[in-house]
């Protein structure tokens, strides 16, 4: 099967310019050590197991795990219901798409899940990662959603100032179970909007119309530079030459007759 991204960001990315040319920043990889910029073929990866204590992993030993894990690289392994996950183990979405020739186990799976009311739990290997997913059916298609596994959700303990005691004052519970019964509805995603966003984009048009717009400096060395540089240092040459005749001139010893 083929994966297909099935959520977008829409976040807004905004760069950063230099104040006085508006050039983009560049970011540069920098050893603090050396004090000098390190080239891509001079960083190596590594595990810091301690506090500026590393493992070091060369590409043969990145390799040879890969090449392990490429033979599992979709596994199904159990059936479940949706409801038995809590959200807090969601990630990313996928749509399957079906690979070459293979509609009808496609077809098969999708109306399987669909009659059972029942999900797949799988693990699969994305950019060299093992990752805990499930298969569901989404209208006429088949989505995975990759989950979290279950040391990489913190433990509710570890969240600090919960209070204990959840005592409340009967009339306000009243309160809020009124507010929540006035505000219950039937869930439509498209009755939400990011505003900010929206906002956003309103701005940014406006000053694009208005040609409130900037464009990068760029110091390039121009023909003119160059010639004139070039005149400069002919015409210095020029000037030294007489002298020098002179110097060679006044060092040169007579020749003694035979």
């Amino acid at each position: 099967m083929k994966l297909h991204t099935a959520t977008e960001n829409k976040d807004i990315k905004l760069r950063q310019l230099h104040k006085a040319c508006h050039t983009p920043i560049s970011y540069q990889k920098h050893c603090p050590n050396c004090e000098q910029e390190v080239d891509p073929e001079e960083i190596v990866k590594a595990y810091e197991y301690s506090k500026n204590k590393f493992v070091v992993l060369d590409e043969e030993d990145l390799k040879q795990l890969k090449k392990e894990n490429e033979d599992k690289a979709v596994e199904i392994l159990d059936f479940v219901k949706l409801e038995e996950i809590d959200p807090i183990y969601f990630e990313r979405s996928y749509f399957l798409a079906p690979g070459d020739g293979g509609n009808k186990a496609y077809s098969l799976l999708h109306k399987a899940l669909e009659q059972s009311g029942k999900i797949g739990v799988a693990k699969i290997i994305i950019r060299s990662k093992e990752q805990l997913a499930i298969v569901r059916v989404y209208q006429q298609c088949l989505l995975m959603e990759t989950i979290h596994f279950p040391d990489e959700v913190r433990k509710v303990e570890d969240v600090p100032s919960i209070p204990m005691d959840k005592d409340v004052d009967t009339k306000q519970l009243k309160t809020a179970l009124l507010l929540i019964d006035q505000l219950t509805t039937s869930f439509d995603p498209t009755a939400y909007h990011d505003e900010y966003r929206e906002d956003m984009m309103k701005l940014i048009e406006q000053k694009q119309s208005g040609e409130e717009t900037v464009t990068a400096s760029s110091k390039k060395p121009t023909a003119t530079n160059v010639t004139d540089l070039t005149a400069a240092l002919q015409e210095s040459l020029e000037r030294t030459k007489p002298k020098r005749k002179a110097a060679v001139k006044r060092k040169t010893p007579a020749r003694k007759k035979a």
